[in-house]
This record gives structure tokens, sequence and C-alpha cells, in this order.
């Protein structure tokens, strides 16, 4: 057995958890945080992508005991409280679109948060850079990439600003 101490969307908990829990048990069956989403058990769709010390990370590839210590941020955190605004980044997926049958959606606001956050880009490469990693089922993906420009416009302003008069002839 193995005792986690973590702080967890800014509250601190400590479980005693078998070895071999995974981060992404420990979220959703101990902590019942079930935004976290286990897709694939194989660390391919991202679908149970959280914030471990402020790195975008797949929390089906981390032992909660690895983890121990140490700060999670899930989808449920990135708000301060319940009456907060959304997170720009889950409001210009709301606003765009950027969600169909809403299982991947985590997983992709968690990544994109990330990205922006270091890389405040909108061109396409940068775009397709943050959405590696996730996959969705359902769409095509051209309202999930409108939903990372919005969503850097909302963030940056003068990124948005600067973008828009590079466009202009």
């Amino acid at each position: 057995m193995a005792e986690v101490q973590l702080r967890v969307n800014g509250v601190d908990v400590q479980r005693v958890v078998p070895d071999h829990t995974l981060l992404v048990e420990f979220l959703r069956e101990t902590l019942r945080l079930t935004g976290t989403h286990v897709g694939c058990d194989t660390s391919q769709c991202g679908a149970c992508t959280v914030h471990l010390d402020g790195v975008s990370v797949k929390s089906c590839t981390v032992l909660a005991a690895q983890a121990s210590g140490g700060a999670v941020t899930t989808i449920e955190g990135l708000r301060e409280n319940e009456d907060a605004p959304l997170h720009p980044v889950q409001n210009a997926f709301v606003q765009c679109h950027g969600l169909q049958c809403g299982f991947c959606t985590p997983g992709m606001i968690m990544s994109v948060g990330f990205h922006l956050r270091d890389t405040p880009k909108l061109d396409d490469a940068s775009i397709c850079h943050a959405l590696e990693g996730n996959i969705c089922r359902c769409t095509g993906y051209v309202n999930i990439i409108e939903a990372v420009r919005h969503a850097a416009h909302e963030m940056y302003p003068a990124l948005a600003q600067r973008a828009t008069e590079e466009v202009k002839p």
C-alpha cells in the first residue's frame, strides 16, 4: 500500500491506496473527480490528461504514488469555484461547438490550456501540436481548432491583434 499526498485542485488530500493505483484511478475512484476520463488505457487518446505540477500529463501513465507530493489540476479545477466563470479554453469549446459527445473534451481542454499558457501561438502547426496525443472520434477537428483560436484570442488579446494585423495586405 502507498500513502499518497497531493494537492488536487487547490485542496490537500491524503489517502492510502494499493501501490499499482494509477493517478487517473486515484482521481476518479478515490476522489470521485470523474471529469478526467479513461478512454483507452494505453495513453493513446488523451482523455485522461491533467496538469501535474504545472505540466500536462496523461494520468493513465502515472502511478498515484509517483505523483505524491505534487499538485494536480483536473478539468474540475480550472475554475476558481463553481460560481466563477468558465476558464477561457472551456468557454471557447462551448462557444465554438468544439465538442460533440464530450468524452475527449476534458483532455483536449487540459492539453490546450497547458499549450496556450506556454506557447500562445495561433498558427495551424502550433494548434496541431497542442492537440497531438488527443483523439476525438466524433468530429473533424474543425470546431476544435476554432475553439483553440478563440481561446488564444481571449487569453492574449495583444496576440490576437497582432495576428489580425499580419493578415492585412
